[in-house]
């Protein structure tokens, strides 16, 4: 593994275990109206990657038009579906149900982030993301719930896959920076427009001391720095391996209860989190397939004048 592969799986694990601790941080703000909420956590990580986009300075491509269509689809899927998917979602289900759902996101991108690249899927990181996957799920407690609440998880996993595999075709054009602050930026109308149906007027409302202290930490932590890690992991590793770190989200939030002291580890824990990390190392292991080459297209000289075709001036 080279440096730039070794920064990449360094960021991974640091933006995933970065992600793990919102279900605890989330506690401080769990009386603000939720979709209120999201919009002003994703405000203020735009406005600040935004901010550090225009002090980098250096050449940056606009945007083309599929760039914006694919970033809507980013933000609608990643950030705003999926939210809504895991709120509704713990009215039918619990959260055990959810993060189990949930952590079979590093299975497909496994198979589907390959496929996307040009490349035959690995099977040795296939078999790696189901090690992750059930480490993940054994970490969460499995869980029980609805139908309805079962669908509303697959919602939410298909968000994330979203998330990631969405920014794939991105990331070389606008890089992590802009791809982050683009689709928080986008996210934020749409989570307005979902809270006004869900809460009407009281979608806003000043904080307390506590929530803004939660928000701060979910927009610049969770937020702005995890998407920075996330985004430019990819860029490093491919989806497919950067998603075996997507299991560290369950061991993360299990180690930061322990650490506020809100709950104490389970032997199931402790399981689940030798299998994540069996799997990871397994996947990183893995050899990955070159990118399919693209079919030559056939050379015909018909149309060529004939001086050209002849190589004459």
């Amino acid at each position: 593994m080279n440096t730039s592969q070794r920064r990449g799986m360094a960021g991974a694990a640091a933006a995933m275990s970065l992600v793990g601790t919102l279900t605890a941080v989330s506690a401080t703000i769990s009386g603000y109206p939720v979709f209120g909420g999201q919009a002003v956590r994703y405000a203020a990580a735009a406005l600040v990657l935004l901010a550090v986009a225009r002090l980098a300075g250096g050449p940056a491509r606009r945007p083309s038009a599929r760039d914006w269509l694919l970033l809507t689809a980013l933000a609608g899927t990643g950030l705003v579906a999926f939210n809504v998917c895991i709120v509704l979602a713990t009215r039918d289900t619990s959260p055990a149900t959810i993060g189990t759902v949930i952590a079979t996101v590093p299975i497909v991108l496994a198979v589907v982030g390959p496929l996307l690249d040009g490349r035959r899927p690995a099977p040795a990181i296939i078999a790696a993301a189901c090690v992750v996957a059930a480490g993940a799920a054994l970490a969460n407690g499995l869980g029980s719930g609805s139908a309805r609440g079962l669908l509303l998880s697959l919602g939410a996993l298909a968000g994330e896959v979203g998330f990631s595999l969405l920014a794939v075709p991105l990331l070389p054009r606008l890089g992590p920076l802009r791809v982050s602050a683009y689709s928080a930026a986008l996210a934020v109308p749409m989570l307005l427009a979902a809270g006004l149906v869900a809460d009407g007027t009281a979608l806003l409302r000043v904080p307390t001391a506590g929530e803004l202290a939660g928000f701060t930490y979910l927009s610049i932590i969770v937020t702005t720095i995890a998407f920075l890690l996330w985004y430019d992991a990819i860029g490093r590793l491919g989806a497919d391996r950067a998603g075996l770190c997507a299991g560290l989200i369950p061991i993360s939030a299990v180690v930061t209860t322990v650490a506020l002291g809100i709950d104490r580890p389970e032997p199931a824990d402790l399981a689940g989190a030798a299998l994540v990390a069996a799997g990871v190392v397994v996947g990183l292991r893995a050899r990955v397939a070159p990118r399919e080459p693209a079919p030559a297209e056939p050379v015909t000289c018909e149309a060529a004048p004939i001086g050209i075709a002849r190589g004459s001036a």
